[in-house]
């Protein structure tokens, strides 16, 4: 199956993409209903292999075993062999022969994202999840991965060995890549998850339907952009704390996977930049978050946005006296002021609009600068006027002084600025009413 493929064609229950445009609310999973009676399991771990003979035999009986002693629900594991070119295929159809719920998928080209995009894709279970073939995680940490999934808790889940009661043994080398490669991810992403590269995941099968088809990545940072994209469209992302070894066997390449890492957040991060990403197929789809619903006498996101708009009004307020203090190298008061204000009042438009107020795409910026700029001419007005009286009044007056009037002039004029972007420029629109899901015996699963 291509990536192609799967942007157009069918999803896993065979819904087209036009279906998508609804996603069923999120239910706790029954462990006995339709979908066991018929045979489907609830849960498909998937163990990407490649060149794996040593492991994949010790790894899966291990797996199985736990599984069938401790998992409430019934189960699937499959292994995805990537092009492998040593025994491990005939490794896996032994395994697939000799355990009940084991499965043997091959593809013919690497890349692990390759493989859990192929086989998330056509599965039947509710709840897709994926582990690394050495087991580095300590598998007690299985069920409390997917139990806030099964619940309809969350919609994606995550093994964090960067977590506080994390217990993790490995050397200082990967320690480091580690945390930076997450510091990374926070600083320049806005990440929000604690740790983007454990080999222990879980995502309700609805979800990766949607998320999916937006997935460009084939190789090792497939999971790390779904997370980011899960992420800033609002779905719920749990991370469970794991036990964790190192395996000094482990032929990934730190040096490769790094560098394709770097390019990877470079390119998402330039995407959301320009909001090519269309999330707003995403953002809280399934109509069971609290912030849809039509409350009365509930002033919805004030907190939120006054936070962003003071984190804003800081950054905005350097920034233009920096520029003041700059222009009024070479030109009078009035100009240092005028142009310093005019370069911040765009900036600050195009902050606001995104961090403040959520505004997405490109969709409506001309015409919100446009506002903007009425809110600078306001704000000119009362700093212009405040220079102007402070001339009149000394004559002369030292850039200090003129710094600190300014500094006041703009606290009054921010009051006025955020009541009229949030009023104005970017008002809160109206949530509709959802509308009832129509009662169908093919959604009792979901």
């Amino acid at each position: 199956m291509t990536t192609d493929s799967l942007r157009s064609g069918p999803g896993a229950n065979g819904r087209t993409s036009g279906d998508r445009a609804r996603l069923p609310v999120r239910e706790h999973l029954p462990a006995c209903g339709p979908a066991a009676a018929s045979g489907v399991p609830v849960l498909d771990v998937v163990v990407p292999v490649y060149n794996e003979e040593k492991d994949l035999r010790p790894c899966v009986l291990r797996l199985h075993d736990h599984l069938s002693r401790t998992f409430p629900y019934a189960f699937r594991i499959t292994v995805a062999d990537n092009a492998s070119t040593d025994s491990t295929p005939a490794v896996a159809a032994a395994l697939a022969a000799e355990l009940c719920g084991v499965r043997y998928v091959r593809l013919e080209e690497k890349g692990r994202g390759r493989a859990l995009r192929t086989v998330w894709s056509e599965s039947d279970a509710p709840v897709l999840a994926y582990m690394d073939v050495d087991l580095s995680t300590d598998l007690n940490a299985l069920l409390p991965l997917v139990a806030p999934l099964i619940s309809g808790h969350s919609d994606l889940a995550i093994g964090s060995r960067l977590a506080r009661s994390a217990r993790v043994v490995r050397g200082s080398k990967r320690e480091f890549i580690s945390r930076a490669y997450n510091l990374i991810l926070r600083s320049s992403l806005a990440a929000g998850f604690s740790d983007a590269q454990c080999g222990f995941k879980a995502v309700r099968s609805e979800v990766a339907e949607r998320l999916l088809p937006m997935v460009e990545d084939s190789g090792w940072f497939f999971d790390t952009e779904l997370l980011v994209l899960a992420e800033r469209a609002g779905l719920r992302i749990h991370e469970v704390p794991v036990d964790w070894i190192d395996d000094p066997d482990s032929t990934v390449h730190i040096v490769r996977t790094a560098t394709e890492d770097l390019k990877g957040v470079w390119r998402v991060g330039r995407a959301l930049a320009v909001g090519a990403l269309p999330l707003d197929r995403l953002a809280r789809p399934f109509g069971d978050d609290p912030r849809d619903r039509a409350l009365t006498g509930v002033e919805r996101g004030l907190a939120r946005q006054l936070v962003g708009f003071c984190v804003v009004g800081v950054l905005s307020t350097l920034f233009y006296l920096a520029l003041y203090s700059l222009f009024r190298l070479g030109v009078g008061p009035q100009l240092a002021n005028g142009g310093a204000l005019l370069v911040s009042a765009v900036a600050n438009t195009a902050a606001n609009r995104r961090l403040t107020f959520g505004v997405r795409g490109r969709d409506g910026a001309v015409r919100h600068q446009a506002q903007g700029l009425v809110v600078f001419a306001i704000g000119l007005a009362l700093t212009s006027g405040s220079l102007a009286a402070l001339g009149a009044a000394t004559g002369s007056p030292s850039h200090s002084t003129e710094l600190a009037v300014l500094i006041t002039a703009n606290l009054a004029a921010t009051v006025l600025r955020f009541l009229l972007l949030r009023a104005w420029v970017f008002p809160a629109r109206a949530c509709p009413e959802p509308e009832p899901e129509p009662d169908s015996d093919s959604e009792d699963v979901r």
